[in-house]
């Protein structure tokens, strides 16, 4: 069966009993000691009650030196003496990354996934360029070539916070967007425990760690441990960090001991948090949805509500859709639509994306003539340089091939491929309906290769970035 693409969570102490032993044996000794040489009168000596003190042990993951454990407890340090941390205190107050500058975390990453067309060198970007260059460019596994380079490189210092987790969140989010997603998720294990007080300002108390990073390592740190419920847990500890922002700007808020502009600030990282702790919502349902808890995803939905946010409101109408419970994606987009201030800008992108819900919907219902009228109407009345025209073209090409009409599906995706960015539903759809043609689709397949190559080439000399990028076998279906 083909599959097409659509863009759019009371024993005995076992020491003690080794130390009453010891005692027996020691009581024993005691009265057959060899250095006796007569006889004395037969007497009894009885055991000492009094049990050795219970021995400290050691596990396999105790650090002999807490100062080489950054992430060790503040507990921990505290029962240390003043002589074991007087040597190097400002490790524990300056905060050094240097554990995520070696270079055996990170993969090297091999050209075996990647279509023998985009190997070649006049494929590939230059090795000069910059990292934000490849990021522009959609080179996203040159980017996390780049990043790594950069993160072991001995000129970074291992006390510049900021410029580490950049780098590691492009590195991270670079390997997600190139299919490298479970080498991600081994790498994010370097950053352990977020939540450790050695990632926050010992002055401030603020997080080290940008946002961005700490949501992209809640869900590949689950990946990474084989444990999805560890993923809603994080962000369930996100939320909690959320809520306890929220409480803290609204009191001062309250006070009304402020000026304009201090209210403005105020204002913008108020909506900020409620935008921030309205996503992570989203992303609790997309976990559990990737948990295959269909059930408890509907019901977390259900009380989920980010009407303040139309465009979480669309996320969450694609997780219904997920789910298909189709009725509930069209309550749920409407519902954005009517939030929207009418006179705003976004307005008319809340309408589209409304539009593109329900012909989703109508495909979901199998009513793929009802969609073709909206994705027809879509197409005219949206500007041809807009970038969304070539995804309402090749999901009309979808409909066009579940209606039989085959001829037209491919002529569509074909003449999309000359036209615009190649992205991996057009080339992956356009695959498929190769292989429905064809016992030759692989020639085909190889052909549409070369292709989006020599397209890519061309369009990187023209300086059209966006049209540029890396593609894997699977996008060809190879």
């Amino acid at each position: 069966m083909h599959t097409m693409h659509y863009c759019a969570t009371h024993f005995m102490d076992p020491f003690n009993l080794q130390a009453k032993n010891r005692n027996i044996k020691s009581a024993t000794n005691m009265d057959s000691s060899p250095t006796e040489s007569t006889p004395k009168r037969h007497s009894r000596h009885g055991s000492s009650t009094r049990t050795l003190p219970r021995r400290s042990t050691r596990g396999p993951l105790d650090s002999a030196d807490p100062i080489a454990n950054p992430l060790a407890s503040p507990t921990t340090l505290a029962h240390q003496t003043s002589s074991q941390l007087s040597p190097r205190p400002s490790r524990y107050h300056t905060p050094h990354f240097s554990y995520l500058l070696r270079p055996e975390i990170y993969h090297p990453l091999t050209l075996l996934d990647v279509p023998p067309p985009f190997r070649t060198p006049t494929s590939q970007p230059a090795p000069t360029s910059s990292l934000q260059s490849l990021i522009q460019l959609g080179h996203f596994r040159s980017a996390a070539i780049k990043a790594a380079q950069l993160l072991t490189s001995p000129s970074l210092s291992p006390s510049n916070h900021e410029e580490i987790f950049f780098l590691l969140y492009t590195r991270l989010s670079s390997l997600t967007l190139c299919n490298q997603t479970p080498l991600a998720a081994q790498e994010v294990k370097s950053l352990e425990d977020l939540n450790s007080s050695y990632y926050r300002d010992d002055e401030s108390g603020v997080h080290l760690v940008p946002w961005c990073l700490r949501v992209l390592a809640v869900r590949l740190q689950g990946m990474g441990y084989a444990d999805a419920r560890r993923g809603v847990m994080g962000y369930y500890d996100l939320a909690r960090e959320a809520r306890l922002s929220l409480s803290s700007i609204k009191k001062a808020l309250a006070t009304d001991e402020f000026d304009d502009g201090e209210q403005e600030r105020l204002e913008e990282e108020k909506r900020m948090w409620e935008e921030r702790l309205a996503e992570l919502g989203v992303r609790v349902a997309s976990a559990l949805i990737e948990m295959e808890d269909l059930e408890g995803a509907a019901k977390f939905l259900s009380t989920l509500n980010a009407s303040q946010f139309p465009q979480l409101e669309t996320q969450k109408a694609l997780l219904y859709l997920c789910l298909g419970d189709v009725d509930a994606a069209r309550l749920s987009i409407s519902s954005a639509s009517r939030n929207s201030s009418p006179t705003s800008t976004m307005s008319s992108s809340t309408d589209k994306e409304r539009d593109v819900i329900l012909a989703l919907a109508h495909i979901a219902d199998s009513e793929y003539a009802e969609s073709v009228k909206v994705w027809e109407s879509l197409l005219e009345t949206t500007p041809e340089n807009d970038p969304e025209v070539a995804m309402y073209q090749q999901n009309l090409a979808v409909c066009y091939l579940y209606l039989g009409r085959m001829d037209s599906a491919r002529e569509i995706l074909e003449k999309l491929t000359d036209t615009s960015a190649t992205f991996h539903a057009l080339t992956f759809n356009l695959s498929t309906i190769y292989e429905l043609c064809t016992e030759r689709s692989r020639a085909l397949k190889i052909g549409l290769a070369e292709k989006v190559a020599d397209i890519l080439v061309e369009s990187r000399k023209q300086g059209e970035g966006e049209r540029a990028g890396e593609k894997v076998n699977g996008d060809f279906k190879l």
